[in-house]
């Protein structure tokens, strides 16, 4: 069955020897570039191109064409290469289109030798780049991995190649542009198009941009903004943005006006509405579905606010750097109409925001219920029917996102599992609702039920056995807030306690995060010592730094680093300013960890047009007691496993 990607996903590939084929509606050039362990390209000999088509374990076409299909052998691929990057440039000839926004989504599949799709995904979301990054191939632990991309670059080849680490990329950019327009690369004209459904000049397009992964270019989750893929700016020439996301039936209207439904109703929305395998796949995508939805048609209000704001103080200088306007009845006629204006577009942008946003609230009272454990909110009714699962899900939800615009609409914060990087929940100073700082002890307090909270749940979505809790608190502290864990049995171990505990609790875990990786190089996971818990181990670590030395702290380091690869996750309640005594040592462990607060906080961006987004924590309601009777099952069933 294909596995049909949206950006920032990735699939396991089975196979060594493959092929990816590429359609797109005029003629393109496809390449490929090798990249080591840190996706660095270290110089034009690592690039295959129409030029140069062949490079050991690679081959692509030799010419420009709207059809390829690239030919991929990842055993033949040289040791250092730890990445294939799969890329698609627009010709600079004459006559020839010079953005993909002005064509149609050209489309890719990776497939078997014998033809049959093992993932397809459309490259859509695209308007003034002229080169892109369509998929990536990538190793991780002897492992194969193919990822939907989708970056474009407005600054073409030359700007791909220097994101990639390429040196003197302008010279290769131009000598790839050359070959073809000498015809080293003859360029093979676009079929005609066919009357028949399904054919290229009948398929829309439907740009849009990603969530994700937090490892991928343009991806996730939350963090960081990279390149070009935000929302275009409505000012830009080529027609009406679509701000849908790929495959769902439910779009939000678009920013102009459009023809109504036949019924004259907007469509209404549908819970699992989206691509996907299972019902839980479709919910995770119709949920990041939602929150590009929203990002977008977020960033076109403020693009359209900020151009009307432009556009009347442009008119205002000018009446003043008029002086037969500047005064009389004529220049305040001349003012009046500037505001006038000014406050028309600004009307007609929100009153398109608000449809959006009716439509995504609509979508999320439909979205919201139909939730499984993993993604729900605590006060869901979907806690109350819960029993253990039989296998682990595919993401946890760990908070909800909204922006400023749009305060009602929450949309759930879903991070893939297992776990790529440890999470820090902030015990520092934060801002109450009042704008006052609240009180230190009060902030560690909810930092920690925080904690409990997202280690409840973690235990939670795993089958009995698969998912372990261990706690490390020096001093204490956190004894009444990890109360619900500790006398449910949920604790794998006694909390450690002192600088003896800390110290033996984390050379345990070091020694299973290093047998476990000498197993996995060697091929001999099965042959692990008896009393190596080989079940996925959280770690929470409560009021870091105190009771930590030099040593303990280099462990922690390690654990971080190292950990989720093996099953060994850090969630640490700390309180950054408090480590400060060990200078820039620390540094890199924060940034390896994903910051979240025990109160809402506007310290998330989302990496496509670079919101500020607040996030809030998934909190138990206050007086429930589903803590404890999701606790109650978890350890029933794990009484009855052992």
């Amino acid at each position: 069955m294909t596995a049909e990607l949206v950006r920032g996903q990735n699939h396991p590939l089975s196979q060594v020897r493959l092929e990816i084929r590429i359609s797109a509606g005029v003629p393109v050039l496809a390449g490929a570039t090798l990249g080591d362990e840190h996706g660095t390209v270290h110089g034009a000999e690592w690039v295959a191109h129409p030029g140069a088509p062949t490079l050991p374990g690679i081959e692509v076409s030799g010419q420009a064409a709207a059809d390829h299909r690239l030919a991929v052998d990842l055993a033949a691929l040289p040791e250092a290469v730890h990445r294939v990057t799969v890329l698609l440039a627009l010709p600079t000839q004459p006559g020839d289109a010079l953005r993909f926004g002005a064509v149609a989504a050209p489309r890719t599949a990776v497939t078997g030798l014998d033809g049959a799709e093992i993932v397809r995904f459309n490259l859509t979301g695209l308007d003034a780049e002229s080169a892109v990054v369509a998929l990536e191939l990538y190793r991780r632990q002897d492992a194969w991995k193919v990822r939907a991309v989708g970056q474009g670059y407005a600054g073409g080849l030359a700007a791909l190649f220097t994101d990639q680490g390429l040196p003197r990329p302008e010279a290769l950019a131009a000598g790839i542009q050359e070959a073809v327009s000498r015809s080293l690369a003859r360029a093979i004209p676009v079929p005609q198009p066919q009357d028949t459904a399904g054919s290229s000049a009948s398929r829309p397009t439907q740009p849009y941009d990603a969530q994700d992964a937090q490892d991928a270019r343009t991806s996730g989750g939350p963090v960081d903004a990279r390149a070009s893929g935000g929302a275009v700016d409505a000012r830009t020439p080529g027609g009406p943005i679509d701000y849908t996301h790929p495959g769902r039936r439910t779009p939000l209207a678009p920013p102009c006006p459009a023809s109504p439904a036949p019924d004259g109703q907007p469509p209404q929305p549908v819970a699992g509405d989206a691509v996907g395998w299972s019902m839980e796949e479709r919910l995770y995508n119709q949920v990041w579905g939602m929150f590009e939805d929203l990002a977008r048609t977020t960033a076109a209000y403020r693009s359209a606010v900020d151009f009307a704001g432009a556009r009347l103080e442009k008119e205002l200088d000018q009446v003043l750097a008029d002086p037969r306007s500047r005064l009389g009845a004529a220049g305040q006629a001349t003012r009046e109409t500037a505001h006038a204006r000014h406050s028309q577009l600004v009307d007609r942008a929100r009153v398109v925001f608000d449809r959006d946003l009716a439509q995504l609230t609509a979508e999320s009272e439909v979205v919201e219920p139909a939730l499984p454990p993993a993604y729900a909110r605590w006060d869901n009714p979907v806690w109350h029917g819960y029993r253990v699962p039989d296998e682990p899900p595919m993401a946890v939800r760990l908070g909800d996102l909204h922006l400023p615009e749009s305060v009602p609409l929450r949309i759930p914060m879903l991070v893939r599992l297992p776990l790529e990087r440890g999470l820090w929940i902030d015990s520092g100073p934060v801002e109450g609702p009042d704008d006052t700082f609240l009180d230190p002890t009060e902030t560690r307090r909810l930092a920690m039920d925080a904690a409990v909270a997202l280690a409840v749940r973690l235990l939670a979505v795993h089958p009995v056995g698969e998912f372990a809790v261990q706690v490390v608190d020096p001093a204490g502290a956190g004894v009444q807030a990890l109360l619900p864990l500790t006398r449910a049995g949920a604790v794998a171990v006694p909390t450690a306690s002192g600088a003896a505990g800390v110290a033996d609790m984390l050379g345990q875990l070091i020694r299973r995060v290093d047998l476990t990786q000498m197993a996995v190089r060697g091929g001999a996971a099965e042959s692990l010592p008896p009393d190596v818990d080989t079940a996925q181990q959280l770690l929470i670590v409560n009021d870091f730094p105190h009771g930590f030395d030099d040593r303990a702290v280099t462990q922690l380091r390690y654990l971080a680093d190292e950990g989720p690869a093996v099953g060994v996750h850090l969630l640490m309640v700390a309180d950054r300013a408090d480590a400060e005594a060990y200078g820039p040592l620390l540094d890199p462990l924060w940034r390896s960890l994903m910051r979240l607060t025990p109160v809402p906080d506007d310290h998330l961006a989302d990496p496509w047009v670079g919101h500020t987004w607040t996030y809030e924590p998934s909190l138990v309601p206050p007086g429930s007691g589903i803590l404890q009777q999701v606790l109650s099952e978890v350890t029933a069933a794990r009484t009855k496993y052992q």
